[in-house]
């Protein structure tokens, strides 16, 4: 249960004004104490993460956040840190004590419908409060789940628990494919994965090893070399494989020796459409034909690693389009969850294959990115555009390659 990464997890916000329980909910929900839980208004200051076990759903990731009526400058970071965790949230748990409604219920209310974020809303402390029945009412004609709790007795947890399993998206529970559904069962996959500086001692990656897990899952199977062997083993193989996926920063070795009749793409790529919209990401790539040199680039890396070597996001992909360019781009890069308010200096956004994030944040990103009408990509598709091989790397994605070729100048 632990080892499940986050980003297959579903996540579940829970919001509300300060002291409300949403702490001592938490606690209850999983059973143990988790968040600490106090009568001082303001005690949780930083969302506080829980993972668990929630069955049918299965591996969840609980986010207990601050109070978001918190004042003062400490206040406002704490509730910045409150805001992020909007966009990543699968289920919203809108916390309140009975009969107390007010302007930030509702302002968190509009937000997670803004959002289409299924809400459940629970009003607490029933031990010692009232819950108004025109609420309950009004919610219900928003179809909106509503219920009761004492989350300091333990009432009302069941209810919630069976709430968060009828509220949970259909999109997490028949989650799609990163790989299987391109590989049909008892068809092989050659996966190729460089071992280099910033290969992680002893193991894999986080995307390699779940697209193992995925191709094996859908009755396939694979072969995993790296890209100095990948030549010899296609010659030894009695059939051709149905795929070859790649590290990106091996693209152009793995697509000299990879035959033309054979589909080829990237690790990047795969979760450009498993976490986001490859679509859309693609249409962000098409605008690195629009790039000039002194341009501003902002790229997002999901993960807060120490960069060492010659990192992919710092010093590859940056040169990269620099040659293609040919001439000097600006990059900015930032980490975690961390994001530009304002988006209008950048003329392009790339993102990483933000394997330990959930689908939900991801799609978050893309439409800031819309609605601020800044082109966004992935590292993957960022690096074949600029390698010229992208029509290549579309090859088993259909709709995608077709954007491409429609908008193509060639």
């Amino acid at each position: 249960m632990k080892n499940t990464p986050k980003g297959f997890r579903l996540h579940i916000g829970l919001f509300g004004r300060r002291n409300v329980g949403k702490s001592s909910l938490l606690n209850a929900l999983t059973r143990q104490v988790v968040s600490i839980v106090s009568d001082v208004a303001g005690t949780t200051t930083d969302p506080v993460e829980k993972p668990m076990e929630l069955l049918p759903i299965g591996p969840v990731l609980f986010i207990d956040t601050a109070g978001i009526d918190d004042v003062g400058a400490l206040g406002e970071m704490r509730v910045q840190r409150t805001r992020q965790v909007f966009d990543r949230t699968d289920v919203g748990v809108i916390v309140t004590v009975a009969g107390d409604w007010s302007d930030f219920e509702e302002a968190i209310l509009t937000e997670l419908l803004d959002r289409k974020i299924p809400v459940i809303v629970v009003f607490n402390k029933t031990d010692i409060a009232r819950t108004d029945a025109a609420q309950i009412a009004r919610l219900k004609g928003l179809k909106i789940t509503s219920l009761e709790a004492a989350a300091a007795l333990g009432e009302g947890v069941v209810a919630l628990r069976e709430a968060l399993v009828r509220n949970a998206p259909e999109e997490f529970i028949n989650a799609p494919a990163i790989v299987g559904d391109l590989v049909p069962a008892g068809e092989l996959a050659v996966l190729v994965i460089p071992i280099d500086l910033e290969a992680p001692k002893g193991r894999l990656i986080l995307p390699q090893v779940q697209s193992i897990r995925d191709i094996l899952d859908n009755d396939a199977y694979c072969m995993v070399v790296k890209e100095r062997e990948l030549r010899d083993a296609i010659d030894r193989l009695k059939r051709p494989p149905a795929l070859v996926v790649t590290d990106s920063q091996a693209f152009l070795k793995v697509a000299a020796d990879t035959p033309n009749d054979v589909p080829m793409t990237s690790f990047s790529i795969l979760f450009a459409r498993f976490k986001g919209d490859l679509v859309e990401f693609v249409r962000g790539a098409m605008a690195i034909d629009n790039l000039q040199p002194g341009d501003r680039v902002l790229m997002c890396e999901a993960c807060s690693h120490h960069p060492i070597g010659e990192d992919i996001g710092r010093v590859k992909l940056p040169r990269w389009l620099r040659q293609y360019v040919g001439g000097k781009l600006e990059f900015t890069h930032v980490q975690g969850h961390d994001f530009p308010d304002d988006l209008e200096p950048y003329k392009l956004v790339i993102h990483c294959g933000a394997c330990m994030w959930n689908r939900r944040e991801v799609l978050s990103r893309l439409l800031r990115c819309q609605q601020s009408g800044i082109p966004v990509t992935n590292y993957g598709l960022a690096i074949a555009f600029s390698l010229g091989i992208f029509e290549r790397a579309l090859g088993p994605f259909p709709a995608a390659l077709e954007l491409y070729r429609q908008h193509s100048p060639r």
